[in-house]
């Protein structure tokens, strides 16, 4: 059967890339537009205006292209049009249009001339047509040029922009950098969480999608530059659009009773936001699964190698590994009270309940060349409910004060069971020992943080005082109820057994404030930043655990398993900032002094108290360059220095675990990382063309590590160690290309390069090696569209890893792992939408008895009625049946196997309909884009 199924997927692959070969051959007319944008005022050349050719029948972007800093423009493509409308425009100035007429291949345009706008004014309004415009720090995308089907979201048009990249679980990147913030009209919409955003609003309320370095309040209200390694997309709302409701709400009904259903409601006046969001199910998602509406709620969970959590606005949803049903709901609220008061405050919970049952092979590798096994069950049912509340209030007092607040409270409460099994064999399958356990715990955590900021400016060349103020309340109350019987053979037998009962009481309090004042040398140019940052945390553990007599059921006090710590860490860094910036460079330099005190008192055992001072030189420094508009590149070197953990320095010895005793090592010293670190971006817009990269490396002295000895009956005993040598190498380089066939068809390629060598300097029973850790990971791919008709995108990557060691005793080990992914998409006939996500996985290296290899294949029929406001869907999870998540792990001294539960093959019948009130009483086709 197997064999069948995998033959019939190699027929529609093959058929697939066949339909997309033939397609190359239509007719088209090819072009070459060249020309030079200079100022009529004065002559002076105009770098980064924009350029674009347009239709005459209803002005849809064709293709566009960005002056280079000489006034030059070039665009080049294919058309089945005999006519077109050229549009070259600039900040303050009126647009040039000219109508192009495709009578020959290349058209030379010469020198055109752009005149004054005629309006001076700080803030102008100026009609634009420009698909892309480009400020000074800001790049900006006109929606109404890019076309998207007709129920699109914010990610599908995300997806459209150039330079823009949407993964599958909605990660964003923009010419190669994270995005990690998304605002609406300058403010968060649900939280940090940028899916939520993207996935559930509409494209067509938007007006303009900016993208600019992330930045703090802070940072905006001073002037200062952001991250340039994290942008932010800030999405503007049509004034037309930004009064009324809209929001969706869907529901589903599948096989093996299972389910789905979501809704959210916006109610948008102009400055104030109303917002709701609900939805459960017991598919392992936050909404939906797969399909017409597959990224509603934040996110698409089913995976071939994991086992289904996920996680909304912060907060986990699910459990782990296993089968999980949730049912969730969150609430925003956002408005202004009168001039320079913002508040942004939302809410969220969530329930979920997951089952579980894993199997798990490890081979361990001894020093002396011998092996020996572990074979482990585990079932596991958890259950979790979260709550959450956060605010944001900005206050402006004045034009060179602000106030920024932001607490943030969680509740979490977690019920959990889990039964093991496991035993341990040498190489000739003599059993040395077994376990069985049974764990019930019953937790309760609260978490109160708070976010203080004062920002007050100075005069005109950028001087400022900055104050903040950081403080954390957590309490977690845990009880358990633990039986175990561990059973120990060979020539010396033993057996111990374990029933026992406990509660856990954990406090946590920090603070944190820091003080920065900046003094300009030269106005907007050089500075110097002074700063002291000051914090201290406190964390209380009281651990009472009670052995039970299994005849008289009396509660003894077991000390041996009893903790009663208080541990304190304070760190104070003075420290000195350089920063000089120019209009296409910037560069940093900051060096401060850090001293820290680790003091840890034990009321159980006085003997064990300790304090430890350490105190270190931090550096950090980094250079930016933007070449142009298209190519910038970054660089960074820091210095860091971390001291080791409370418990990894505590002379405590930790018996929880019977077959994994710990013990701490007083005479730990902190640990040095040096980091080196260079990025390149570089996308034309015109020749759709993009070079991402990104290199870094990393050398750690002073490392911890885990020191472990293994006795005869398989007993570990751990401690930790300090090392030096330990250092990480990483590249990765991603290129793109799109070829625009024709005004309907283009094919774009993506190629990328992953690599990485690490080495580990290790202990295992008292021998110290090294190992050396090498991966290459490359992937190919593209995505092949006919406009409104079809669209197919397949991608391989293969990942290969190599851990080789120096001494003798453990074998080198070699893994690969293939991946090859098509997602298809078929709009045709009108109104209905085929869509097929399929996956192979194939792992050579995984033990006899795991699944090595699985097609795993997701389709979704989804047909639009009522106007295209609603929507009937008909989904198939898993078609051939093959879903697994084994997988293989290799560390320096154990090979391990796992397989878990995982969503079997489902169907489901789906139904969604969105509503839209925003701007039904004045519609407008009028498009303004306002410039600072």
């Amino acid at each position: 059967m197997k064999k069948e199924q995998t033959n019939s997927m190699k027929k529609i692959i093959t058929l697939a890339f066949l339909f997309c070969t033939l397609s190359f051959f239509a007719q088209s007319r090819s072009y070459t537009i060249e020309g030079t944008l200079k100022s009529k005022s004065d002559a002076s050349l105009l770098e980064s205006a924009t350029v674009h050719l347009e239709k005459l029948k209803d002005s849809s972007v064709v293709t566009y292209t960005i002056s280079d800093k000489t006034g030059k423009f070039k665009l080049e493509g294919t058309t089945f049009d005999k006519e077109l409308r050229l549009v070259a425009s600039f900040v303050g100035y009126k647009s040039f249009t000219k109508k192009i007429v495709f009578d020959k291949k290349k058209i030379q345009l010469g020198t055109i001339e752009l005149e004054d706008s005629g309006n001076l004014l700080d803030e102008v309004i100026v009609k634009s047509r420009a698909p892309i415009t480009v400020k000074k720090d800001t790049l900006e995308f006109n929606v109404k040029s890019f076309k998207t089907k007709k129920d699109a979201n914010v990610e599908d048009l995300l997806k459209k922009l150039p330079g823009v990249e949407v993964d599958e679980e909605g990660k964003i990147t923009v010419n190669g950098k994270p995005v990690n913030k998304i605002l609406v009209n300058g403010k968060p919409f649900f939280g940090d969480d940028p899916t939520i955003t993207t996935r559930n609003l509409s494209k067509e309320i938007i007006e303009k999608v900016q993208i600019t370095d992330t930045k703090t309040k802070s940072e905006a209200f001073t002037g200062e530059k952001g991250d340039a390694e994290n942008q932010t997309i800030n999405l503007t709302i049509k004034e037309e659009n930004n009064k009324g409701y809209f929001g969706r709400v869907a529901g589903g009904k599948g096989t093996d009773d299972l389910y789905e259903f979501a809704g959210i409601v916006n109610r948008f006046n102009n400055n104030r936001r109303i917002s709701f969001l609900g939805g459960g199910n017991n598919l392992n998602s936050p909404g939906f699964s797969f399909g017409e509406i597959q990224e509603m709620f934040g996110g698409n969970s089913f995976s071939v190698s994991s086992g289904g959590g996920f996680n909304v606005g912060g907060l986990s949803f699910g459990g782990g590994s296993g089968i999980t049903t949730s049912q969730n709901f969150g609430a925003t609220y956002a408005d202004e009270f009168g001039k320079g008061f913002d508040v942004n405050g939302d809410y969220f919970y969530s329930n979920a309940e997951s089952e579980n049952e894993s199997t798990r092979n490890r081979e361990t590798i001894l020093p002396d060349g011998t092996s020996f096994f572990t074979n482990s069950n585990s079932t596991s049912r958890t259950k979790n409910r979260n709550n959450r509340v956060n605010a944001d209030f900005d206050i402006e007092i004045d034009s060179t004060l602000l106030v920024n607040i932001r607490p943030v409270f969680t509740r979490n409460t977690n019920e959990s069971v889990n039964n093991q099994f496991e035993e341990s064999s040498d190489e000739s399958n003599n059993l040395i020992n077994s376990s069985t356990s049974n764990n019930f715990r019953e937790a309760t955590a609260n978490n109160f943080r708070n976010r203080f900021d004062v920002t007050k400016k100075f005069g005109s060349k950028g001087s400022f005082l900055k104050f903040n103020l950081r403080n954390q309340i957590d309490k977690t109350e845990v009880n358990t109820r633990f039986n175990s019987e561990l059973e120990i053979f060979g020539t010396t037998p033993s057996t111990e057994i374990r029933n026992q009962i406990g509660d856990e009481t954990t406090e946590f309090n920090s603070i944190t404030t820091g003080l920065t004042y900046r003094l300009p040398i030269k106005a907007k140019k050089i500075f110097i930043d002074f700063k002291y940052d000051y914090r201290r945390d406190r964390r209380e553990n009281e651990r009472n655990t009670y052995d039970i007599d299994p005849v008289t059921s009396d509660q003894t006090f077991n000390t041996d398993l009893s903790t009663d710590f208080t541990f304190y860490n304070t760190r104070s860094t003075p420290s000195i900032d350089l920063t000089y910036r120019k209009d296409k460079w910037r560069f940093s330099f900051e060096t401060g002094f850090v001293s820290r005190t680790l003091e840890n008192s034990d009321g159980l055992r006085p003997n064990l108290s300790l304090k430890r001072t350490f105190n270190a030189i931090e550096l950090s420094s980094n250079f930016n360059y933007r070449f142009s508009p298209k190519a910038s590149m970054y660089t960074g070197y820091s210095l860091s220095n971390r001291p080791p953990q409370l418990n990894q320095l505590n002379p405590f010895t930790d018996i929880s675990n019977p077959l994994n005793i710990i013990t701490g090592n007083p005479a730990l010293k902190p640990s040095n990382q040096n980091r080196l670190y260079f990025g390149f971006n570089n996308f034309n817009f015109q020749k759709g063309t993009g070079i991402y990269s990104y290199f870094s490396g990393s050398l750690t002295n002073n490392q911890v590590v885990s020191k472990s000895v293994i006795d005869n009956n398989l007993i570990r005993t751990t401690t930790y160690e300090n090392v030096n040598g330990n250092y990480n190498l990483y590249g990765n380089v991603t290129y793109s290309k799109e070829v625009k066939l024709d005004t309907v068809r283009k094919i774009k390629f993506r190629a990328s390069l992953g690599t990485g060598i690490n080495k580990s300097v290790n202990f295992f029973n008292d021998v110290r090696y090294n190992s050396i850790n090498r991966s290459l990971t490359p992937g190919l791919g593209f995505t092949f569209t006919w406009k409104d008709a079809f669209e197919i995108a397949p991608r391989y990557s293969v990942s290969r890893t190599r851990t080789d060691f120096d001494i003798d005793q453990f074998t080198d080990q070699d893994f690969t792992q293939h991946t090859l992914r098509i997602r298809t998409k078929t709009f045709v006939p009108k109104n209905l939408e085929w869509r097929n996500d399929i996956r192979y996985q194939y792992n050579p290296n995984v033990a006899d008895g795991f699944q090595k290899s699985s097609w795993f294949w997701n389709a979704t029929l989804a047909y639009s009625l009522l106007k295209d406001k609603a929507t009937l869907s008909l989904k198939a999870y898993d078609l051939l049946n093959q879903n697994t998540n084994a997988r293989r792990r290799a560390t320096a001294n154990y090979i391990e196997d796992s397989q878990s539960t995982v969503l079997s093959q489902y169907f489901m019948l789906s139904f969604s309909w969105k509503f839209n009130t925003l701007g039904t009483k004045r519609r407008q086709n009028t498009n303004f884009v306002i410039f600072d």
